[in-house]
């Protein structure tokens, strides 16, 4: 028997809690899954005796010790800043980790030890980072091993609300993280294009967009992540001329977020005073400058400061989110982010039926034989209900496949590890077909060179 610890049973993790029940019989694995709350999943696996709930704190040293002592195999799906406690007492009780974050230079540290001990730490193993590393890396080994030399690729993805269920001016509900989506792009975007590189600072991020369209589902903004230039060197790309990665949104969604981006409303690291007291309409306002007049409205006095038009999407989307309102905030002590984060909560949650959306796009430009390629590789996946989510699917899906493969001795990599090896990324991609997660591919000749 191989016993799993899930730590994490948040609205990321149902697909790849069904996947391991499911999965579980066959494979004789025994499920723990740990959370602060798992009230939700008490009457579903108390029927099983190969699964179990606990109450779980990571910030308990014995709890975390004891727990993944037991396990052969530790899944963690906590928020990504609290993985690196996991995959120390990982290492120290000598177990597998698998995780859908990003490598952070923490991680890179635990490279050498984790080989030495002959452990895996995969990580970049859900959506993004995961399944784009997966289906690009098939592409580019693909061209390569025809003999072609890719000249650019752009990818771009997004957590999106499905057309079915998009009824707000902001075509747009919240699937995974708030806080993540408040905070998106703060930093310096860093790329490259046409051999130069490109820099843009977070208060130009949201202004800076490229416009994408998606056979089905219309056309999106792409605006870039913040770092696309590391992954030259994963992907075997490092002479590469164009490189980027982004994030989708519905067109006009980013003019509007510039909004938050240029009152500052986006801010973390300070709080705000006198928040207790605070409305939508106070709240806002205390990032303005006086008013011109003292007929001069909320509205007017916004769209003078940042030079907006009193009509039109964006005063639009604002005016909905109720920001103009004398709406109490409720928050005893908050930065301007986490304020944003709780009126944008109540706004855009998914309700009874919704489904989300995750679209992913990739573009590549290839020469072979002379000739210039154009490749574009499209996913579309829509969520079942506003539990089983497309985010959760595409997150949890490729960790439980990589999971099963793990524990079947299929995987031999070891140290920290994504999932950009064919050995890897070709039994996730095919198996992942059979859940409907599959890419379309449009390829047209475009010049001979």
């Amino acid at each position: 028997m191989k016993r799993i610890l899930l730590l994490g049973a948040g609205r990321s993790a149902s697909s790849l809690i069904q996947y391991l029940l499911q999965n579980a019989p066959a494979e004789n694995w025994q499920v723990t899954i740990g959370d602060i709350q798992v009230d939700h999943l008490q009457d579903r696996l108390s029927k099983l005796d190969f699964a179990e709930a606990i109450v779980f704190d990571v910030h308990d040293q014995a709890q975390r010790e004891a727990e993944v002592s037991k396990a052969d195999l530790v899944i963690s799906l906590l928020p990504a800043i609290l993985h690196i406690e996991v995959a120390r007492a990982c290492l120290q009780q000598e177990k597998h980790l698998i995780t859908a974050s990003y490598v952070s230079p923490e991680f890179r540290e635990l490279h050498e030890e984790a080989k030495k001990k002959n452990l895996t730490i995969l990580m970049e193993s859900g959506l993004d980072p995961g399944i784009d590393h997966m289906s690009a890396m098939a592409v580019i080994q693909r061209v390569q091993g025809m003999g072609g030399r890719i000249t650019s690729f752009k990818s771009y993805t997004g957590g999106l609300v499905a057309p079915q269920s998009d009824n707000n001016p902001w075509n747009y509900k919240f699937s995974w993280n708030p806080r993540n989506v408040v905070l998106a792009g703060q930093g310096t975007a860093r790329y490259i294009k046409n051999g130069a590189y490109k820099y843009i600072p977070y208060h130009q991020l949201f202004r800076r967009t490229d416009e994408l369209y998606v056979e089905g589902y219309g056309h999106f903004d792409g605006y870039a992540n913040r770092d696309s230039l590391s992954y030259r060197e994963h992907y075997g790309l490092q002479d590469i001329p164009t490189m980027l990665r982004g994030t989708l949104r519905r067109i006009g969604y980013c003019a509007a977020w510039d909004v938050f981006v240029q009152l500052g409303l986006t801010d973390d690291s300070y709080t705000l005073e006198g928040v207790e007291s605070m409305t939508n309409r106070s709240y806002l306002e205390a990032f303005l400058p006086p008013a011109v007049s003292a007929d001069e409205t909320l509205q007017q006095r916004l769209c003078r400061y940042l030079n907006l038009p009193a009509e039109g999407g964006v005063m639009e989307k604002l005016e909905w989110l109720g920001l103009f309102e004398a709406i109490p905030v409720r928050m005893e002590a908050a930065t301007p982010a986490q304020v944003l984060e709780k009126t944008l909560v109540g706004k855009w949650k998914l309700e009874p039926g919704d489904k989300d959306m995750i679209v992913m796009q990739h573009l590549f430009t290839y020469e072979l034989k002379g000739e210039e390629h154009e490749l574009t590789s499209s996913l579309v996946v829509l969520g079942d209900d506003e539990v089983h989510t497309a985010m959760a699917k595409t997150v949890g899906l490729p960790v439980g496949i990589l999971a099963k493969l793990l524990l079947q001795g299929k995987i031999d990599r070891r140290g920290v590890v994504i999932p950009i090896y064919p050995d890897l990324y070709e039994p996730v991609l095919e198996e992942l077909k059979t859940y409907g997660v599959d890419f379309v591919e449009d390829e047209i000749k475009k010049t001979s060179l």
